[in-house]
């Protein structure tokens, strides 16, 4: 009996997580302009603000002026955050801190758009990479 409960229970998280991974798919978001990011303030709390993305090897990375840095680092949620793209809501997103990537990023959001010429002179003191586990 235990077996056969265990089993179940295993094949039930396998499911899930391959139904919250089925939707998660960066390459098909490369050209959209904006993802929305909902974090959870300590004081305001839930708060919803659109932010550029751009899709690196498969990858979905974000690069964050002050106050979006300062909102993911407040995040009550930490290491997650909410998501909307493309019409779809994803309720937890892994923020992953890729700094190793902040040059690649910086130059795909300078080739991706165009008022990126006057927005790289603000600091972006965080490039993150954003994951469905």
């Amino acid at each position: 009996m235990k077996t056969r409960i265990a089993g179940l229970a295993l094949g039930l998280a396998l499911l899930l997580t391959s139904a919250a991974e089925a939707g998660w798919d960066p390459n098909a978001w490369a050209n959209e302009e904006t993802i929305d990011i909902l974090t959870v303030g300590p004081e305001e709390g839930p708060y919803e603000f659109p932010v550029w993305l751009v899709v690196i090897d498969g990858q979905l990375y974000l690069r964050l002026g002050s106050r979006a840095a300062e909102r993911f680092e407040k995040n009550t949620t930490n290491p997650y955050i909410g998501v909307k793209i493309a019409g779809q809501d994803f309720a937890k997103v892994k923020v992953q801190q890729a700094p190793e990537m902040e040059q690649r990023v910086a130059k795909a959001m300078s080739d991706k758009y165009t008022t990126d010429i006057f927005v790289r002179y603000f600091p972006h003191p965080m490039t993150v990479r954003l994951v469905v586990e």
